[in-house]
């Protein structure tokens, strides 16, 4: 069963954030080929919703406070799940953490995302609207996209 927990960061401890970025790496920029850098000086302000089983990382978010990321805007980043997880639900559970603790914490903000395109189907389950069209963030198409 997976344990969520949502935490700020300085209550994240050595070997979370060590978990954190392994799974970042190994997703964003191994698997994905994106030779981009994933510390992007972000995660200071962020909330961190962690996935585990057995105290190992299996799925991760960055939620941002309105203003942090996007202006107006609450938002949900850095969404990751390990690959030997996927097709298990785990990711519609890490989505559905993380509109309920920004929908709770922020009841009066929309929430933007930059939403890689291929997940687009698995946002607008959740009730996310495409804003406008297509376009590359760090050599992979993504969409912007809006949850009133």
């Amino acid at each position: 069963m997976t344990n969520w927990q949502i935490k700020n960061y300085t209550n994240i401890s050595v070997a979370e954030l060590y978990q954190i970025l392994r799974l970042r790496q190994e997703v964003f920029i191994i698997e994905q080929n994106c030779i981009y850098p994933d510390i992007d000086d972000k995660d200071h302000n962020a909330m961190h919703l962690l996935g585990t089983i057995d105290n190992k990382l299996i799925a991760y978010a960055r939620l941002f406070q309105p203003d942090d990321y996007f202006q107006g805007y609450s938002s949900i980043g850095r969404v990751v799940v390990a690959k030997q997880k996927r097709g298990q639900q785990i990711g519609h559970a890490l989505i559905k953490h993380a509109v309920h603790f920004l929908k709770t914490q922020y009841p009066h903000s929309p929430c933007k995302i930059s939403a890689q395109a291929y997940l687009m189907t698995l946002y607008q389950s959740f009730d996310f609207i495409a804003e406008g069209n297509t376009y590359l963030e760090d050599g992979i198409p993504h969409i912007a996209m809006i949850k009133i």
